[in-house]
């Protein structure tokens, strides 16, 4: 029997395989191969033993089952004890010391548009994640690769004789975490299928981006995951072009800044300030949304996170470039663009690719201690035909899309939560108050004399008539909120006894 080490190499992903292959072979090892990957590596003129020829049995049922056969996990479970070795060698088995499997693309088969339940389930791996999980389990006798970028690391440790158990454990932990992470896109998959997003057991998966310097607060520790099934524009998803690296809280604003602008149709602007919007804007062009948006409120700008949806071209960056923000978000940059912000010292700029759809995830997780809440996220687009008009007098025409651009805007500030707007443009914010007239009162006096014959918009209904008479005191000429008070009947009459034009959405937009 031969005394060579010997590795079974069995990949989807072929990236770096062959250096991989002829590394291990460098240092002595047997390569024990399967399909299409003992293929690459003999074209690449390099000595492999098919995997038949270990186990001394074909593939059968169309390569379904190849390596599940007690020679090859007879080979990686075994312990380097006299009493295992001796039940190996009685079998006529050859210990397996090194396992490097990555397994089929199930999730970039069932990302593709009109993949079959047929095709997805045939890309569901059985062999691979066996091998994985046995050669995991017996790490200490087995280095599992499952991650490419880790050959250079694993073949210098076998070139140095410096395998150590940090080492084993590291690869194990993230053969795990890769087979724990493929189960999880099969079952979401699967639940999807079914119609089930609320399922009876969640599973989630998300891979790491980035560790963090820390979190909220210095004294917190942090990282940034990506879920690695979700497709289409999002934070999640963005190219950082520029600045320095993302805080934990810079991550917060720019999704918080990214999920409002890409609501608005038009050319639009967003300045996101502590997760609320404290400047917002549509205009003809992107210069001029963000000037509207900046003036909003200048004073909070100031060290803000930037949203646009329409890329940043030479008039809007040169407008921006004129006070300290943290970072811009938008689905592009011209080369001009490019050239102006990045002289701005450490400015983060992100491009995550045009806006016309939504990101693929539908689903908003929170963490609560010891528990995890799901729901759907807000993304209800309010239809000017189905709002209910509730006073004497209507909105006009023009009133009716403020009112709109308002409620778009309230739906993303945290509750209690009241906006003001005019021409398109947001002049006061009430935001995360514990009584909703407190709210209207804050965002009433930083629209001042704006107010008179603007909007106001609520995330939710008033329990008092005391919001419509505050409002009216400021001048707003029109009023949109979701109704549903046991009192609607008094902030109704209080709105006629002013002449305001009032709407009901029948929609709530709490944003805790």
């Amino acid at each position: 029997m031969t005394t060579r080490p010997r590795a079974l190499l069995s990949v989807s992903d072929k990236t770096g395989l062959t250096d991989f292959a002829r590394g291990l072979i460098e240092l002595g090892f047997e390569i024990v191969s399967t399909g299409g990957t003992a293929k690459a590596l003999r074209e690449a003129g390099l000595e492999v033993t098919y995997v038949s020829d270990v186990t001394g049995f074909p593939e059968i049922l169309d390569g379904r089952v190849k390596t599940l056969h007690p020679r090859v996990h007879g080979g990686i479970l075994a312990r380097r004890t006299p009493a295992h070795m001796e039940q190996l060698a009685a079998q006529g088995i050859v210990p397996i010391d090194l396992v490097a499997v990555n397994l089929y693309p199930f999730r970039q088969t069932v990302a593709r548009p009109g993949v079959t339940l047929e095709e997805a389930i045939e890309n569901i791996d059985i062999g691979g994640p066996a091998m994985v999980r046995a050669a995991a389990k017996n790490h200490e006798s087995v280095l599992v690769v499952v991650n490419p970028s880790r050959y250079g690391e694993v073949l210098a440790a076998l070139q140095n004789n410096t395998v150590s158990m940090e080492l084993r454990r590291s690869l194990a932990l993230e053969a795990f975490s890769h087979t724990a992470a493929y189960d999880a896109a099969i079952a979401n998959y699967l639940a999807g299928v079914s119609g089930r997003e609320m399922p009876a057991a969640l599973t989630v998966s998300f891979e790491l981006v980035q560790p963090l310097r820390y979190g909220e607060n210095p004294h917190q520790a942090a990282a940034f995951y990506r879920d690695p099934a979700v497709t289409g524009p999002c934070i999640g998803r963005a190219e950082q072009l520029a600045g320095k690296e993302l805080s934990y809280n810079n991550i917060l604003d720019a999704n918080a800044a990214l999920e409002l602008v890409r609501e608005f149709a038009e050319p639009a602007a967003v300045i996101i300030k502590h997760n609320n919007p404290c400047g917002a804007a549509c205009a003809g062009d992107v210069a001029t949304a963000y000037r509207l948006a900046y003036e909003s409120d200048p004073v909070s700008a100031f060290g803000g996170i930037v949203a646009l949806n329409r890329p940043v071209d030479g008039a809007a960056a040169r407008a921006m470039a004129e006070i300290f923000l943290e970072a811009v978000i938008a689905p592009d940059f011209s080369a001009e663009a490019l050239e102006i912000l990045r002289s701005k010292t450490g400015l983060r700029l992100l491009k995550t690719g045009e806006l016309k759809e939504q990101s693929s995830d539908r689903l908003e997780l929170r963490k609560v201690n010891g528990g995890l809440l799901v729901q759907h996220y807000d993304r209800v687009v309010l239809n000017p035909q189905e709002l209910q008009v509730v006073t004497s007098k209507a909105p006009t025409s023009e009133q009716v899309q403020e009112l709109i651009f308002a409620m778009t805007i309230v739906k993303h500030v945290k509750s209690n939560a009241i906006v003001v707007t005019k021409g398109k443009q947001l002049l006061g914010v009430g935001a995360g108050q514990m009584n909703r007239v407190g709210a209207a009162r804050i965002a009433l006096e930083q629209a001042g004399e704006k107010a008179r014959g603007a909007v106001l918009a609520s995330d939710a209904f008033f329990p008092f008539r005391d919001t419509v008479d505050v409002a009216a005191a400021a001048g707003i000429a029109a009023i949109i909120q979701p109704g549903g008070s046991l009192r609607d009947a008094e902030s109704i009459q209080a709105a006629n006894q002013h002449g305001l034009a009032m709407v009901f959405t029948g929609i709530r937009h709490f944003k805790h």
